[in-house]
C-alpha cells in the first residue's frame, strides 16, 4: 500500500519548519528533493570508494567504476532500453538534447530539411534546434497547441512531411501538464522516415518509460528531477544511431588512439563521455531511480492521479484562480493566474506561509505567451505531496486574494 506519510520521512529537507511553519514544497517539476538513500549513497562514495574511473587499476578505480557503470545498468532498466550502451550520461537533458542536435544535427540536417517541434516545448528542446535551423538552412515547424492545453494529433500530422528528418516532443508539458501521445506521435513520425526524441524530464518523474515500446530513437531526462542529484542527466539513443554520430566533446576517455596526426575514437557510449565523469552524482541517481522502482512506476502514478483530482477540485474554490492547461490527460502541474495579482507578488505571500511555488515563465517563453500571459504561478506534484499541502496552498491563495482584493 502507497504510505505518502511514511515516504515523507524518506526525505530530510521536507521534515524542516520555517517561523514555525511546515516546508509546503510544491515545486518538484523544478526540481525534486532528495530521499536520504541518496544523500547517504554518494556520502558513502566520498567516504569510503571515491576515485577517478576507468583510468585505474588499484581497488578504489575498480570499485568506483563498477558503481559508474551498475548506475548505468539501473537506467537501462528504468527505462527497459536494450542495452546499458544506449545509455550516455550527460549533465543534464538540457547537455542531452544540445549533443544530438551537434551531434547527429550537423551530420545529418541540411537547407531545406525539417525539424519538428510541438508549441509547449521548454526552451531546451526549442532553443536547441532553432539554432541548427539557422546554422543549415533548415526550417523549424511549430505543431500547435490547443486553447485548453491539448496537442493537437490533425495538426501534427498535417506537418509531418519527407522532409521531417526529427521530431523533438515532450511527453509531458512543464507549463500545461499535458501528457503527449508519445507512442502514437512515434510512429507517425516513423511512417514518413523522420527520428523522434523525447523530452522525458516530467514525464520521468510520474509514469513508468519504456523506450523499446515507445521505439523512440532518442530519450533525456535529469537525474535532479527524478529524485537524484543536479549535474547528471541521461541520453537513451538507438545504438546504431548513437555509433554512426561523431563525437559532441573531445577530451580524456573518449578516445581510442591518439598522435599529433590523428585521432580515432571509441565506441559508445564512451565516446559521448569526455573527460572525468560525475560519477558519484551518477550513484546517486541510480539510487533515485531505485528508490522509485521500489515504490513501484505505477503505484506511483495512481496516488499521483488521485491527487491531481483533489487538486483540480480545491483550486476551483479559488476566486478568479485560472488553471492554464485544461487537458484531460494531464499530470500534476498546474500553471494559474489569479485575477490581476501579479505572480511574483502572489509567491510572496506565499512564501511567508512557508509554500514554495515557481513564478514566471518556467523557461516556455513561447507556450506561456501563446495561452495568453507573460508570467504564471505554478503548483507542482512530487511522489511526496499530500492533500494537507493541496490545502495549505488553496488556504493561502484564498489568503492572498483576499488582501490584494482590498489593497
Amino acid at each position: 500500500m502507497y504510505n505518502v506519510y511514511q515516504i515523507r520521512k524518506d526525505f530530510p529537507l521536507l521534515q524542516q519548519e520555517q517561523n514555525g511553519r511546515p516546508l509546503i514544497y510544491l515545486d518538484t517539476s523544478a526540481s525534486a528533493q532528495k530521499p536520504e538513500c541518496v544523500i547517504k549513497a554518494m556520502s558513502d562514495v566520498y567516504k569510503t570508494t571515491y576515485a577517478n574511473p576507468h583510468r585505474g587499476t588499484y581497488y578504489l578505480a575498480d570499485k568506483i567504476t563498477e558503481l559508474y557503470e551498475n548506475a548505468r545498468e539501473t537506467v537501462r532498466q528504468f527505462i527497459n532500453a536494450k542495452s546499458p550502451k544506449e545509455i550516455v550520461f550527460t549533465r543534464n537533458a538540457t547537455e542531452s538534447i544540445n549533443l544530438v542536435a551537434s551531434a547527429w544535427g550537423r551530420l545529418n540536417i541540411e537547407a531545406g530539411d525539417e525539424i519538428l517541434i510541438s508549441q509547449a516545448e521548454h526552451h531546451a528542446n526549442l532553443v536547441p534546434w532553432q539554432q541548427l535551423c539557422l546554422s543549415t538552412g533548415a526550417k523549424l515547424v511549430i505543431s500547435p497547441i490547443s486553447d485548453d492545453g491539448d496537442f493537437i494529433k490533425e495538426e501534427f500530422i498535417k506537418r509531418l512531411s519527407s522532409k521531417t528528418k526529427i521530431v523533438a516532443i515532450s511527453a509531458m508539458s512543464n507549463v500545461l501538464g499535458t501528457i503527449f501521445p508519445i507512442n502514437e506521435i512515434t510512429q507517425a513520425a516513423h511512417s514518413v522516415g523522420a527520428l523522434v526524441l523525447i523530452d522525458a524530464c516530467q514525464f520521468a518523474v510520474h509514469h513508468q518509460i519504456d523506450v523499446q515500446n515507445i521505439d523512440c530513437d532518442f530519450l533525456a531526462f535529469s537525474g535532479h528531477k527524478t529524485y537524484g542529484p543536479t549535474g547528471i542527466g541521461v541520453l537513451y539513443g538507438k545504438a546504431d544511431i548513437l555509433q554512426a554520430m561523431p563525437p559532441y566533446q573531445f577530451g580524456g576517455d573518449m578516445v581510442d588512439t591518439v598522435t599529433y596526426e590523428k585521432t580515432t575514437f571509441t565506441d559508445i557510449p564512451a565516446r559521448f563521455e569526455a573527460g572525468t565523469p560525475a560519477s558519484v552524482q551518477a550513484v546517486g541517481m541510480a539510487q533515485g531511480l531505485k528508490y522509485m522502482m521500489n515504490l513501484g512506476m505505477e503505484n506511483i502514478a495512481a496516488y499521483e492521479q488521485e491527487l491531481v483530482k483533489y487538486t483540480l477540485k480545491r483550486l476551483s474554490e479559488v476566486p478568479k484562480l485560472k488553471i492554464v492547461g485544461t487537458a484531460q490527460n494531464r499530470g500534476g502541474v498546474f500553471s494559474f493566474a489569479v485575477g490581476n495579482i501579479h505572480p511574483q507578488d502572489l509567491a510572496f505571500v506565499l512564501g511567508k506561509e512557508n509554500i514554495a511555488i515557481r513564478t514566471g515563465h518556467h523557461c516556455a517563453q513561447p507556450i506561456v505567451n501563446r495561452m495568453g500571459y507573460n508570467s504564471l504561478a505554478r503548483a507542482s506534484l512530487g511522489l511526496y505531496s499530500t492533500k494537507e499541502d493541496i490545502d495549505a496552498l488553496v488556504q493561502a491563495l484564498l489568503k492572498a486574494e483576499k488582501f490584494f482584493r482590498k489593497n
